[in-house]
């Protein structure tokens, strides 16, 4: 995997960690519960920005910098937008886009120290997700490849050749052959 790849996983994955955990812990503190939708296009929007702020080499520093910048973004997103998960009745065949058909935007109100609690509480599990994780995949991914290995090599037995058919029909075969007349070839001009 090349440092550009390993870079956009690191990314897509603190984007979505932190979009999860930061709309858990909003609506566990009483916030309105985001839209999946927008839960999804923050995580989409994000991982951009969290791949220029981890870097190649990521760092405890990079990444708690990415999931504290991810959680201030959220909350100002979800804070704005409300909860539009209401039904969406009267949507049908429209060129335009309503956004009253979505549900009730909710006015901004400052956050409250239990708001600012739980998106903290997101972001230290996030940070200690993010961290630990990348080694515990790769430490589980080793492990796997470790059994499956073990378990190709004991499987392998060693391979015996077959004797070969005898028929009595060979010989008859062979001498037939060898006094047959070959004219293959172009046709003689005459």
């Amino acid at each position: 995997m090349t440092d550009r790849q390993l870079r956009l996983l690191r990314a897509a994955a603190a984007s979505s960690i932190a979009t999860v955990l930061a709309a858990v812990s909003h609506t566990v503190a009483g916030g309105a519960a985001p839209h999946p939708l927008l839960v999804v296009a923050m995580t989409v929007l994000l991982v951009p920005v969290a791949a220029v702020l981890i870097g190649v080499r990521p760092s405890r520093v990079r990444v708690a910098l990415t999931v504290l910048v991810s959680q201030i973004a959220f909350h100002l997103v979800f804070a704005l937008l409300g909860a539009p998960t209401a039904g969406l009745s009267g949507i049908g065949h429209q060129h335009h886009l309503d956004l009253a058909a979505f549900g009730p935007v909710a006015a901004v109100a400052a956050p409250d120290a239990l708001m600012i609690g739980a998106h903290l509480v997101a972001a230290i599990v996030t940070i200690a997700l993010l961290w630990r994780g990348e080694s515990l995949i790769r430490a589980i991914a080793q492990w796997i490849v470790a059994r499956l290995r073990s378990r190709a090599t004991s499987v392998c037995l060693p391979h015996r050749r077959r004797p070969l058919p005898t028929s009595s029909a060979v010989p008859v075969l062979r001498t037939a052959l060898a006094t047959s007349l070959s004219r293959r070839g172009p046709p003689a001009l005459v």
